[in-house]
């Protein structure tokens, strides 16, 4: 899985620090976005050429990890 997530870069000069593809500006939340509302990895490297299969794989990779908390509290 480290290999994967090696491929969500953040920088602050880009995308203001969000964590993105490869350095590319495709933010992992706007590739979230994709998937959830029902594209799938294969229309969303379509439309996105220089994205690649792991990169999609690492977006729900660093998704997961995100997800691992020990404990949520409802958003108001």
């Amino acid at each position: 899985m480290s290999e994967l997530l090696d491929r969500i870069t953040m920088d602050p000069a880009i995308d203001h620090g969000k964590p993105v593809v490869r350095g590319l500006r495709y933010p992992v939340e706007m590739l979230l976005e994709l998937l959830s509302s029902g594209m799938t990895i294969e229309e969303i490297l379509a439309d996105y050429e220089d994205l690649e299969r792991d990169d999609l794989l690492a977006v729900f990779a660093f998704a997961a990890r995100l997800s691992q908390v020990k404990r949520m509290e409802p958003i108001g």
